[in-house]
């Protein structure tokens, strides 16, 4: 099926609808995994000299923006159960597990000075229980747990945080680089700079309209900062590989009228390409239409100069090809409408100037804005290879979120209907090398608690123990694994589930 044709028919019927009865299949090298991160799985929040997170002093300081009122105080107590967890990454029979690491439990102030060897004691024992069953640990280096002391000097809106995280990540690299060989420098810069410096959606809840950008660039420099160290330092004796993970949900317009097309092209411009610009287009920067658009509005909002940090030629030439993979962390497609309402100026969202609108046709999740639109990867994938010539990728994220309950169909449905996507977009010339289901298990979703249930295992959060039970998914997703096959239909009699030994 040829690359024009696949573009017509997934617009025209979408990717769940196809019909060519081609029967695809994963290569024998494509990996599978399933991630998690520190602060909503971990819990011990305060045990063995852990340091404060700023998710740690959010959540205490600000129990209400909860929705079920659950923190990760305890989260799945991962911290006490990690052989659990990898006893469940050997049912499941995943190649790796891309979890992260605590930045504040092995430097509870941030700063290298001070090294908590019990903090580094947990993340050795599970490790060496990862290598000991030949699952391979990805390892994400910052997924939003930032120190707290590190936040009250300015977070990542402080230039300094890129030494700061360069420091870290030097004593994590000494000590774990032979055993790691595929680092995540930083998860979803997108997400933090956008939503926790310029929005409310996440902490440390700035709202401030100006400072998104400067973390934006001092975010994209942290990361940049911590690849050319490996490449230095690490990269010939351990052979290993350094990439970064990006929110990347497609965007659509609402209809085909030139406003709404070209504000889609906005949408992508300030969500997509100002994150993969620097790092994987031949010339680097920022893209043209963002410092446009942030420019001529910073201008208008009575600014000297624009709200978006200028990069040095020695910043662009420091960020360009800083990456040997792409994660991309996919969940949905945005449609997209030009909005003409007020907003509150300066902002992020001033500058994109759009708004979003839920597509009630297709079949929604547990939170509103997760309806499923698996063209929406497809299309993601070409996007990338257009523009930024075919980047090596892996999907670190892709996940459904339900309710309790161990027979989830919903979950089994959307999981089949992305690998058949990505399995078009590989054939039609994508370097994917890996698939990553969000999550392993229920977890603490940030402001949302547990009331939104992303797990392959379903966690008992009431009980002592914290008991994991394998959820329907779990099986569909270890045959996937097995068969490199998506098949239509097949569910398992029982959801008893076995180790792999």
């Amino acid at each position: 099926m040829n690359l024009l044709w696949c573009l017509i028919y997934i617009c025209l019927i979408g990717v769940e609808a196809w019909s060519d009865n081609k029967r695809r299949k994963f290569s024998n090298d494509f990996k599978f995994g399933v991630s998690t991160s520190a602060y909503q799985v971990e819990g011990a929040w305060n045990v063995d000299g852990k340091g404060e997170s700023i998710w740690d002093r959010y959540f205490h300081d600000n129990p209400n923006v909860i929705t079920d009122g659950r923190n990760g105080d305890e989260a799945c107590d991962s911290y006490h159960k990690y052989k659990r967890d990898v006893e469940m990454l050997r049912e499941l029979g995943v190649d790796y597990y891309r979890f992260s690491i605590s930045w504040p439990r092995v430097l509870p102030s941030g700063f290298p000075n001070e090294q908590n060897k019990l903090g580094f004691q947990y993340y050795d024992n599970l490790i060496d229980e990862l290598l000991k069953y030949n699952i391979m640990p990805m390892v994400t280096l910052y997924h939003f747990d930032l120190p707290q002391k590190l936040q009250d000097l300015g977070g990542w809106a402080n230039p300094h945080s890129v030494d700061w995280f360069v420091d870290y990540v030097r004593v994590v690299f000494d000590r774990y680089a032979s055993k790691v060989k595929h680092w995540i420098t930083i998860n979803q810069p997108n997400s933090i700079c956008t939503s926790a410096y310029g929005e409310t959606a996440m902490t440390p809840d700035l709202n401030k309209g100006i400072t998104e950008y400067q973390c934006t660039k001092n975010i994209l420099l942290a990361h940049a900062m911590a690849y050319r160290l490996y490449q230095k330092e690490y990269k010939n004796k351990y052979k290993g590989s350094v990439g970064i993970s990006m929110s990347l949900n497609w965007a659509d317009p609402v209809d085909n009228s030139t406003e709404n097309v070209e504000a889609t092209e906005v949408f992508r411009g300030f969500n997509i390409d100002l994150f993969l610009n620097p790092i994987w287009s031949k010339n680097g920067d920022f893209p043209s239409i963002v410092k446009k658009i942030v420019a001529e509005k910073s201008k208008q909002q009575g600014f000297s100069k624009s709200r978006l940090p200028v990069l040095s030629p020695e910043e662009i030439e420091l960020l360009r090809g800083s990456a040997d993979f792409l994660g991309v962390n996919h969940y949905t497609t945005d449609l997209v409408k030009a909005s003409a309402k007020y907003i509150h100026s300066p902002s992020f969202e001033n500058d994109v100037g759009v708004e979003i609108v839920l597509d009630e046709k297709r079949n929604q999740s547990q939170p509103s804005w997760l309806r499923s639109a698996p063209y929406g990867l497809y299309k993601l994938c070409i996007y990338i290879n257009q523009n930024y010539d075919y980047p090596t990728i892996y999907i670190t994220e892709n996940g459904w979120s339900t309710k309790t309950g161990l027979w989830d169909r919903s979950r089994v449905e959307n999981m089949r209907l992305y690998l058949n996507a990505l399995l078009l977009a590989i054939e039609d010339g994508t370097t994917v090398k890996g698939y990553t289901v969000w999550s392993l298990m229920d977890n603490v979703e940030w402001q949302a608690g547990t009331s939104e249930r992303f797990g392959l295992y379903e966690v008992d959060f009431d009980s002592r123990y914290k008991k994991r039970t394998a959820r329907m998914s779990a099986l569909v997703y270890k045959r996937i694994i097995q068969s490199r096959i998506v098949e239509k239909d097949w569910e398992p009699r029982n959801l008893y589930i076995s180790s792999q030994y």
